[in-house]
């Protein structure tokens, strides 16, 4: 599988000083859209393995990290370039739209709207 599990202790060394763009899914076990939303990030994470470093980070099992960046209600997606956040998605969202961001994120010219 192409998703990282990542916790208050690897945080610095996956996201921060990754060389590739990451996408963080903060996300809780107890959280139904969080379920939902979990199929579309691994589809994702493979669809653009070795362009996009994906994980996943489970809040109640790494508290102090998401207080860092604001994350106040799961899912959040964070977005990470050159190790600092620049986009964030609350909630449960298209497939589409994530892509979206994905390809905006790594500086791909955007695909037409279907």
């Amino acid at each position: 599988m192409s998703l990282s599990s990542l916790n208050d202790a690897n945080f610095a060394a996956e996201v921060i000083s990754s060389k590739l763009p990451v996408l963080v899914d903060f996300y809780a076990t107890w959280c139904g859209p969080c379920k939902a939303l979990a199929p579309i990030v691994e589809k994702l994470a493979l669809e653009f393995q070795g362009k996009l470093k994906v994980g996943k980070l489970n809040i109640d099992e790494a508290p102090q990290t998401p207080g860092q960046f604001g994350v106040r209600a799961v899912p959040t997606l964070v977005f990470f370039k050159g190790g600092k956040p620049v986009d964030t998605v609350v909630g449960l969202k298209r497939e589409g739209e994530l892509r979206e961001r994905i390809e905006r994120l790594l500086g791909a010219p955007a695909r037409p709207a279907k």
